[in-house]
């Protein structure tokens, strides 16, 4: 995770990004990310998740380096992959120094580097685990099409780490693409949560097949739901004194309260613990939630 020096609203990723507001009279929107990030990060540590905390550096001025998932992604083979992004805004975010901090904290070992910046020249980009959902037991990468998410880059991407590519159209209730595939599609060990409707027609039966393969339990959400990021969680490995070794789905207090009791009781069968924390500045201005705000690293077995 990287605690923002300079999180703010962004006119440049706005333009493919509805779920961003601008700011209210006021200000002091910093300041208050500040402490719902730091909020984040007790939750997680309350609940046995090991979080390695990387500041941000204040200049440049990154507005969105709270969501460090789109830059860089970490694997189990040791493979580190940075991603191609569409605003040059965020190409700021792409520093060795919170690499250095994964490898350093966590003792991850470098075995490999993919490095896909290149694209953004030809105004290619694909934007993490933002693009990219991955479903790391069938070795099956979902990716919803859209400006930040091109198809011949998630076709090298799974080339590079072996995985199959599930790219598909969905969009908006005006019909305007989905900027992340993560906002409307959630893989976990034993559930998936995904916004049917919002899949255009002609992919939508070709997805739910593979999701329904799977053997998951599938929850499905609506626009209302995805509106106010219940799609946007992420499953963490945990540890409790009771459970040992367990699993927490992570989400914040909006998707929790969009999500309706019966999708949440489903969803809560399918792993230990459900922990939900505010966000709002951080989901208003900069169009994100949770899951967007951590990047998963993956330990050697």
């Amino acid at each position: 995770m990287v605690r923002p020096a300079s999180f703010g609203y962004n006119p440049e990723t706005a333009a493919t990004n509805r779920m961003q507001r601008p700011p209210a009279a006021g200000g002091a929107e910093g300041a208050r990310a500040r402490q719902e990030h730091a909020g984040l990060v007790a939750a997680l540590e309350s609940e046995g998740v090991d979080v390695c905390l990387v500041e941000d550096a204040p200049e440049p001025p990154k507005p969105d380096a709270v969501f460090p998932n789109n830059w860089v992604s970490f694997h189990e083979d040791g493979t580190v992959v940075l991603y191609p992004m569409q605003a040059q805004s965020r190409r700021r975010e792409r520093r060795q120094e919170v690499v250095d901090a994964v490898t350093r904290r966590l003792g991850v070992r470098v075995t490999r580097t993919v490095d896909l910046t290149s694209h953004e020249a030809q105004g290619r980009y694909l934007e993490g685990t933002g693009s990219l959902v991955l479903d790391h037991i069938e070795r099956t990468a979902y990716a919803c099409l859209s400006p930040r998410t091109d198809a011949a880059v998630v076709g090298e991407w799974c080339r590079a780490l072996g995985y199959e590519p599930m790219a598909f159209g969905a969009a908006d209730r005006a019909g305007v693409p989905f900027y992340h595939t993560n906002v409307m599609l959630c893989i976990g060990e034993r559930v998936a949560v995904v916004g049917t409707e919002a899949i255009v027609p002609a992919d939508r039966g070709r997805v739910m097949e593979r999701l329904r393969g799977t053997g998951r339990e599938i929850v499905e959400i609506g626009q209302a739901e995805i509106e106010r990021f219940a799609g946007n969680m992420l499953e963490l490995a945990s540890w409790d004194e009771a459970l040992g070794d367990c699993r927490v789905i992570v989400m914040s207090e909006a998707a929790r309260h969009a999500l309706s009791p019966e999708a949440f009781a489903r969803l809560s069968a399918c792993t230990d613990d459900v922990l939900a924390v505010p966000v709002p500045t951080i989901e208003r201005l900069g169009g994100g939630s949770v899951r967007c705000m951590l990047a998963e690293v993956f330990l050697p077995a």
